[in-house]
């Protein structure tokens, strides 16, 4: 490993387990966990856990429940398949053997791995699968909510076959196979008998069940619950746990409890990282290289040097197309992009903890192998900018004709100074540094932007307005990694099925609208013959970079993964044997990590 060194670190936590959830500890009053079996988490679990059912909402429990195509976190549910962000590929988790498409793609079957178990040792079925499917879309959760306009129906075979029947356009073809493919990474399997036995107890009732506490789940994953409060939730390994099998890892985890302390803030999170209080932190650190360059911690991160960490995503400034000077003024969205100083924002706002433009040239793909090679970069390559072109952008402008009237040091547009203003939440720093930047552009262009950083319980009922008119420039971020993309985040910067959608959480926040992207968008999924997919994802790039809707101000990874080696070690870390990805010890494939994990010798 990159770094370590042991520190005589020595805790013993007395909590008391709370409510219903005392019975996880056998009821005791108190509960102890012995530091070297205990593995340590960081940046998670911010609040008391309400919930442990894996089809509620609301369950604020972070290291048992949280769902992402780029990696579900399965210690306690499990999904069909995890996802591997380093190189998209995916592997069998409840699943045995890859999807099974028939030919056009309407119908995929899946075999379920006969070694899988429930805690309570009986198998886990497709009737499981089918049930936890059938009670999501009644309740309307969240993978019903997701996937209820791409799957139709799901069929069984046998015990461990069934077959996912999509969801078919007027024409016969399937509505969306990549969204399939999200589902089998992203979605939990729940127990038939437990959600016979939750809906019985709720009546029947949609709210009642997305809001039951879910504390006698059967699980099917290598961890159990083991007790909370509103200090810490601590889980407990299940040594019979089914993927000791040698059909999946052939042994168990290795440590024996999974646990996170809740802190106050990223302050005290850091704090607590810093003195070996956490193994493994989920925390944005500024020039976290310090830690082991400059205070001689035991700290690594998944790359030596900078970035330090995998980027999937990238946090863009959206144009509001809903004011006329920036909808029907391209030259004017393009100038202001291409002056922005990207290498400040990437050196103010992530300590460079992103690769720069110049590293990575701008598309809609984030900066892993997978993605960059999904387009043709020789054909877009004089569509694309680096920043700081004070120059470019001025004679742009000036052949626009859009210039300084009255000699007052500000450009007009029909006689009219452009006067518009960059936003994001207050309190996010990182955000608020780069809009600064991006308003220091404006003035070295002759262009107005004034910087405004309303609370973020106001700001997320602005952006997310189809119809807002107040804010012109403005901070979101698009998703990160997933067996969709890029075609999801394509969707998100360019389609028009977001357009005047109230509430919008989905994408396309600048109201966007463009018939050629929206037939591109439409054709990826049912692409199957890579020159024709790599020839549609080059002109979606090509008309993102000419007409720019929005543009990017950083890659920023979607999980910052470091660990303090003070009493564990063999982490993940670039150029390994074991390909597991930095996603945060448990998510997708990354769980892996939890499998390789050596305690520091004394």
């Amino acid at each position: 490993m990159k770094k370590r060194r042991l520190l005589a670190l020595t805790l013993a936590m007395a909590m008391t387990a709370g409510s219903a959830f005392s019975a996880m500890a056998e009821n005791v009053e108190t509960t102890e966990l012995p530091r070297n079996e205990t593995v340590y988490f960081g940046g998670q679990q911010w609040g008391t856990v309400n919930s442990y059912s894996p089809i509620g909402a609301n369950q604020n429990n972070a290291m048992a429940i949280a769902t992402a195509t780029s990696g579900t976190r399965t210690v306690m549910f499990e999904t069909l398949y995890m996802f591997n962000l380093l190189d998209g590929s995916v592997t069998p988790l409840l699943a045995l053997g890859d999807p099974e498409w028939n030919e056009d793609q309407t119908e995929v079957t899946i075999h379920l791995n006969p070694a899988a178990k429930w805690n309570d040792g009986t198998p886990v079925t497709a009737d499981d699968v089918i049930a936890t499917w059938e009670i999501s879309v009644e309740i309307n959760n969240g993978a019903g909510a997701t996937y209820k306009d791409y799957i139709d129906s799901m069929e069984k075979v046998d015990d461990t076959t069934f077959i996912i029947k999509s969801v078919l356009t007027e024409d016969g073809k399937p509505a969306n196979p990549l969204k399939i493919a999200d589902f089998l990474v992203a979605t939990y399997v729940a127990q038939k008998a437990w959600i016979d036995t939750c809906k019985e107890r709720n009546g029947g009732d949609a709210t009642a069940i997305l809001a039951d506490a879910g504390e006698d789940a059967a699980y099917s994953g290598p961890y159990g619950p083991y007790f909370h409060n509103d200090q810490v939730v601590a889980f407990v390994r299940n040594d019979d746990y089914w993927g000791q099998d040698e059909s999946l890892w052939g042994k168990l985890p290795v440590p024996k409890y999974i646990a996170h302390t809740i802190y106050a803030d990223n302050a005290a999170t850091e704090a607590a990282f810093r003195e070996g209080n956490i193994d493994i932190g989920q925390i944005f650190v500024p020039n976290i290289q310090n830690m082991w360059l400059e205070d001689d911690l035991p700290v690594s991160t998944y790359m030596d040097e900078e970035p330090y960490g995998i980027c999937l995503t990238m946090p863009t400034a959206w144009y509001n197309m809903n004011n006329p000077v920036l909808a029907e003024n391209t030259a004017l969205r393009k100038a202001i992009a291409l002056a922005v100083d990207y290498d400040a924002i990437i050196e103010q706002a992530m300590t460079n903890q992103s690769p720069s433009f110049s590293d990575v040239p701008r598309s809609m793909m984030n900066p892993t192998d997978g993605e960059q090679a999904t387009f043709d970069h020789d054909a877009v390559a004089d569509l694309q900018w680096a920043g700081n072109d004070i120059e470019g952008a001025t004679a742009l402008l000036d052949e626009a004709g859009i210039v300084d009237g009255d000699g007052d040091g500000w450009r007009e547009i029909n006689g009219e100074k452009i006067s518009l203003n960059a936003c994001c939440p207050n309190g996010w720093t990182d955000w608020q540094a780069a809009m600064e930047i991006v308003a220091a552009a404006g003035k070295n262009i002759g262009v107005e932007i004034t910087t405004l950083f309303p609370e973020w319980s106001t700001y997320q009922t602005v952006f997310t307005a189809p119809d807002q008119t107040e804010y012109d420039i403005f901070m979101y971020s698009p998703d990160g990694a997933g067996p969709s993309m890029p075609w999801g985040r394509v969707r998100q910067f360019l389609s028009s099925d977001f357009v005047g959608v109230q509430n919008n959480w989905s994408g396309n926040w600048g109201q966007y609208s463009n018939e050629r992207a929206d037939e591109i968008i439409k054709a990826i999924p049912l692409t199957t013959d890579e020159d024709e997919l790599k020839a549609l994802y080059t002109e979606a790039v090509e008309i993102y970079l000419t007409e720019v809707p929005s543009f990017s101000l950083m890659y920023r990874p979607s999980f910052f993964f470091a660990v303090n080696e003070s009493v564990w070690t063999n982490y993940p870390e670039q150029g390994d044997e074991y390909n597991i990805p930095p996603a945060c010890g448990t998510d997708g494939y990354g769980i892996r990590c939890l499998y390789e994990l050596e305690l520091v010798e004394e």
